[in-house]
């Protein structure tokens, strides 16, 4: 097995979820006739709730699932621990297929690899701040001062040290958001599974609660699969995207990826209002070296290819040439103009450097 294989922890191979009494039917009338949602409620009462989902998760990885309501994103999520049994595919964990698990398996899984916070944290109201974050440690049998010991140190790392003897409704929504986080943490999983956690907090608390998530995953060495419906919210948080809709995945690729080739009017609708400022990246804009003369290219500016559009404007602005070379370990590998930065403002990449994006349609 190659060193890629075994970095995958989650894969998910052709999964669908279909709610009705004739969900084989209506899969096979989906494949071999291409209906639509709503003409599968119609025609045999069933609900597609993921149709036809395939991606790969790797360590270390955040990965955004967004998607607007009835899109199926929080059903998909729900498949990657079993909380809900597919029709069709195979989910499988760090190369085992859930489906194939029994109980006690099933719980193991839950209890030690896979963590979860819901939008509603379900807090335990007359419990303390500390035997909420230490209750899964709690059902795992662990002992009471080893599961306050390590509660603690998970309410430390979201900064709620100090709130561990006070009761959950002394607590405002985003810190209650961070209590979820630190239980779901305390366990050690490798995976955390995030289902719309920051949707009905108020926008700057939403906004400090991203960063904080992703500061907190990759300095833990986390994997996690975050659902949403607000696409800036997943561009800021996710190493890579999904958008889906109608239960399909339309489109995966990075942020920049989405933004500069979207894969068809759904999508780019969607990342028409989005900034690019902080999302393209050089290696996207720069074009040839051969159409500057080497005393041109000598006096320009360098910056590295994961400068994004508003440090390129910076830079751009600094020198009379209005260009930026673009260099790595010493070699200029490009030029990024003016002109380049204003396409890329708009979402337009260099076809030549852009990166190719997976189109799931």
């Amino acid at each position: 097995m190659n060193s890629e294989a075994l970095d995958v922890l989650i894969d998910c191979q052709n999964v669908w979820k279909i709610f009705g009494e004739r969900s084989e039917e209506a899969i096979k009338a989906i494949r071999e006739r291409g209906l639509a949602k709503r003409d599968v409620l119609r025609d045999y009462n069933c609900v597609v709730g993921v149709s036809d989902a395939s991606f790969q998760i790797r360590k270390g990885e955040i990965f955004c699932i967004m998607g607007l309501s009835g899109s199926g994103k929080s059903t998909l999520v729900r498949l990657l621990n079993r909380l809900i049994e597919p029709s069709m595919g195979k989910v499988a964990i760090k190369g085992r297929d859930i489906s194939a698990m029994g109980r006690k398996e099933l719980r193991e899984l839950r209890a030690h690899e896979i963590g979860m916070v819901f939008q509603s944290v379900a807090l335990i109201p007359g419990r303390s701040v500390l035997d909420n974050a230490a209750f899964g440690l709690e059902v795992q049998g662990v002992s009471r001062g080893e599961r306050h010991r390590v509660a603690l140190d998970a309410l430390s790392r979201v900064g709620l040290a100090d709130w561990a003897h006070h009761l959950p409704r002394q607590l405002s929504g985003g810190m209650q958001q961070r209590v979820g986080l630190a239980r779901a943490i305390a366990s050690d999983p490798e995976i955390i599974l995030m289902d719309e956690p920051f949707s009905a907090l108020d926008p700057l608390i939403r906004k400090q609660l991203q960063d904080e998530f992703r500061q907190l995953t990759k300095s833990l060495g986390k994997s996690a699969v975050f659902i949403t419906h607000d696409l800036d919210e997943a561009m800021r948080i996710g190493d890579r995207i999904a958008i889906m809709k109608d239960g399909m995945m339309i489109q995966q690729g990075t942020a920049e990826e989405i933004v500069l080739h979207p894969a068809d009017a759904y999508v780019a609708e969607f990342v028409a209002g989005i900034s690019r400022l902080h999302l393209v990246k050089a290696h996207s804009l720069m074009g040839p070296l051969s159409g500057f003369a080497p005393e041109v290219l000598s006096r320009l500016p360098r910056s590295s290819p994961e400068t994004d559009v508003q440090g390129l404007i910076d830079l751009v602005l600094s020198t009379p040439d209005q260009a930026v070379a673009i260099a790595e370990a010493g070699e200029d590998l490009g030029v990024v103009t003016a002109r380049a930065l204003l396409q890329g403002i708009r979402g337009e990449g260099t076809p030549a450097a852009a990166a190719p994006v997976e189109d799931l349609a």
